[in-house]
C-alpha cells in the first residue's frame, strides 16, 4: 500500500535532492574555477564579470555544509515534496525557481552582511542556474519513473467514493482521463442509488452503512467524500468513521459551481469561513502596486507608440469621414460606465446600431484602414490614455458595452464577477484566443481564472505573451 511506502519514498527523495544539490554545487565550482578561466583567456572582457578568485578551495566546500540543508528546507517551504499527483510540472518548475531565487538572495545578503569579499558572487549565481536545471531534470525523471511503474500495476492509489453526485462523476471523469496519476477507484457507497449501478466502469457497491466494514479491511489509500448536497447531514459521521480508521480522507464538494477552484478561507476565532470569491485585487497593497505599474506603463507606451499613433491618425482622417477617435461607453470597475477610446475603424453609424451589434467577419462597416488597425490591434492604442486616467488597467478582463452586460449577466453565471477589477487592454482570455466573435462563456472562464489567481508576475506574463499572441489575431475583425 502507498501509505506504508510514501514516507520511505519521501526520505529517499530528500536524500537524492541533497545529492543533486551537492553535485550541482561541485560542478559549479569546477565550471567557475577551471572552465571559466580558460574562457577568459580567450575573451579577456569577461575578466570584469568573473573578478573574484580564491587560491584555496576550503572556503567554497565548507559553505556546502550550509547550502545543502538550507536548500532542502527551502524545498519543503515551497511544497516540492508534495505528491506528484497533485502538482503539475509547471507548478513544480515555478517552485524550483522560487526556492533557488530565495536561496540566491539569502546567501548574497549573508555574504554582504558578514562582509565576505573573497567569495565569488558569480559562483552563487551560476549555482542557482545549474541547480534549477538539475532539479528540473531530476524531478521530471522521477515523474517518468513513477508513471512507468504505474502502468505495470505498482504505486497505485486505491480510492473509495462515498456519495453518488455530480462531484463523484466529475472526479471519475478526471481520474479516467489521467491514468498517469495512478488512482484506482474501487467503487461508490450511496444510500439513494441502487447497488450495481455504474458510471464509466465504477460501480455502486453498497450504502454508507457499509463504510465501517470496508475501512476495517485496511485495503484503501484514500476516501473521497462526494455526497450530494441533500446528503450533507451525514457528513460529520462519515468523516468521524474515516478519521478513526486512519485512512486519508478528502472532501469534494457538490457545489463547485459556487466555490472557486482556490477558495479563500478565514479563521474567525476558530470558525472557518469560506469566501465565495477570492479576489487578490481587493487588497489595498495589491491595488496600489498595480496602479503604479499602470501609470508608469501607460506613460511609457504612450511615448513609445506616439509615432505610430500619429501616422494612423493621418490615415484615418484622410481616408474616411468622421471623428479621429471613437468613444464608446463601456462598463468598468464596480459596474461604473466610462468612455473607452479607440481609433475610428468603421464608418459613422447610428448610435442604436453600434450599441447592440457585434463586429462580424467582412463587416461592411469597417473601413480599409480600419481593417488593418483592427487586425493588428493598433486601434486599441488610445486606450493607454484610459489606463493613465484610471478607467482601465494594462491587464484585465476586456470591458463590454452596457447592452451586452445586461444581456450576459442573466445568461452566463458569474459574468458580473469580472467587474470586481479594472478592465484591461489585454487579458488572459485574449492571449488564449478568446476575442472577437468567440465563446463568451469560455472568455469568462479565463477572466475568472485571472481574477482569482492575480499576481504581478501573472500580469507581466500576459503583457509579454501579448507581444506574440495579442496584437495579431484571427478573431479580430
Amino acid at each position: 500500500m502507498i501509505k506504508d511506502n510514501q514516507k520511505y519514498f519521501n526520505r529517499l527523495h530528500v536524500l537524492l535532492d541533497a545529492f543533486i544539490i551537492g553535485i550541482a554545487y561541485a560542478f559549479t565550482w569546477y565550471f567557475r574555477f577551471v572552465i571559466v578561466p580558460k574562457i577568459v583567456e580567450i575573451w579577456p572582457p569577461l575578466k570584469k564579470v568573473f573578478q573574484y578568485t580564491v587560491s584555496s578551495t576550503d572556503i567554497y566546500f565548507s559553505v556546502m555544509v550550509f547550502i545543502i540543508p538550507c536548500y532542502i528546507i527551502l524545498y519543503f517551504i515551497f511544497n516540492l515534496y508534495t505528491a506528484k499527483r497533485v502538482q503539475s510540472r509547471k507548478t513544480e518548475f515555478y517552485n524550483i525557481v522560487k526556492a533557488n531565487l530565495v536561496g540566491l538572495a539569502g546567501f548574497m545578503a549573508t555574504f554582504y552582511y558578514i562582509r565576505e569579499v573573497n567569495f565569488s558572487r558569480s559562483l552563487i549565481i551560476i549555482f542557482a542556474i545549474f541547480n534549477i536545471i538539475a532539479e528540473t531534470l531530476f524531478r521530471n525523471a522521477v515523474r517518468y519513473f513513477l508513471r512507468n511503474i504505474r502502468t505495470k500495476g505498482f504505486n497505485l492509489r486505491h480510492v473509495l467514493l462515498v456519495g453518488y453526485s455530480r462531484a463523484a462523476e466529475e472526479y471519475i471523469d478526471r481520474v479516467n482521463s489521467n491514468p498517469q496519476w495512478g488512482y484506482i477507484i474501487r467503487g461508490i457507497l450511496d444510500d439513494n442509488v441502487e447497488k450495481g449501478k455504474q458510471y464509466k466502469g465504477v460501480k455502486v457497491m453498497g450504502s454508507t452503512d457499509d463504510l465501517g466494514v470496508i475501512l476495517s479491511q485496511n485495503q484503501l489509500d484514500e476516501i473521497a467524500i462526494t455526497l450530494s448536497l441533500s446528503e450533507y447531514a451525514k457528513l460529520e459521521n462519515i468523516v468521524f468513521q474515516c478519521e478513526k480508521s486512519g485512512v486519508h480522507t478528502k472532501f469534494i464538494p457538490d457545489y463547485n459551481q459556487v466555490i472557486p477552484n482556490r477558495p479563500y478561507t478565514e479563521d474567525l476565532l476558530g470558525l472557518p469561513i469560506i469566501n465565495i470569491r477570492h479576489v487578490p485585487l481587493t487588497n489595498s497593497f495589491n491595488i496600489i502596486i498595480k496602479r503604479i505599474i499602470d501609470i508608469f506603463g501607460s506613460l511609457f507606451l504612450i511615448i513609445l507608440t506616439s509615432p505610430i499613433m500619429l501616422i494612423i491618425a493621418l490615415f484615418v482622417k484622410g481616408t474616411s469621414k468622421g471623428p479621429l477617435i471613437y468613444s464608446q461607453e463601456r462598463v468598468g470597475l464596480h459596474n461604473k460606465p466610462f468612455q473607452m477610446y479607440k481609433f475610428r475603424s468603421m464608418e459613422v453609424q447610428p448610435p442604436n446600431e453600434e450599441r447592440t451589434k457585434f463586429t462580424v467577419p467582412n463587416d461592411p462597416r469597417v473601413t480599409k484602414v480600419g481593417k488593418f488597425i483592427r487586425k493588428t490591434s493598433i486601434d486599441e492604442f488610445p486606450q493607454f490614455f484610459n489606463v493613465l486616467f484610471g478607467d482601465m488597467s494594462l491587464v484585465g478582463p476586456r470591458p463590454e458595452r452596457p447592452f451586452f452586460v445586461e444581456k450576459f449577466r442573466e445568461e452566463i453565471p458569474r459574468y458580473m464577477v469580472k467587474h470586481q477589477v479594472r478592465p484591461g487592454i489585454t487579458g488572459w482570455a485574449q492571449i488564449n484566443g478568446y476575442r472577437g466573435n468567440t465563446s463568451i462563456r469560455k472568455r469568462i472562464e479565463y477572466d475568472l481564472y485571472y481574477i482569482e489567481n492575480w499576481t504581478l508576475g501573472f500580469d507581466f506574463k500576459i503583457l509579454f505573451l501579448t507581444i506574440f499572441k495579442g496584437f495579431i489575431n484571427k478573431n479580430a475583425y
